[in-house]
């Protein structure tokens, strides 16, 4: 796993304390990007967590991106999330 990757996870992890989590590397997909250039990675997020319950989407994306705090600025280029309360995995909407 990279380093990256590992960075991601803890800091979402420590400050979420997710159920589930899953964190991918995407950057490969998108060499010869404008933004892979800066050194920045693509990354996607799944992730459950309690704390989403009964917050709009907008709320759990900001709230994943105060997790990342520095993370977003520098070792970030695009992230993509998939944010879901727990109630809404085994209603089977995951």
């Amino acid at each position: 796993m990279s380093t990256r990757i590992e960075n991601l996870r803890k800091a979402l992890e420590d400050q979420l304390h997710p159920v589930e989590l899953k964190v991918d590397d995407e950057s490969a997909q998108h060499v010869g990007h404008a933004g892979a250039a800066r050194g920045g990675g693509h990354f996607r997020v799944y992730i459950v967590c309690p704390k989403f319950s009964g917050r709009p989407l907008l709320a759990r994306h900001r709230m994943v991106y105060e997790a990342l705090g520095e993370q977003m600025r520098e070792q970030i280029h695009a992230l993509s999330i998939v944010a879901r309360a727990p109630e809404e995995v085994s209603a089977g909407a995951g």
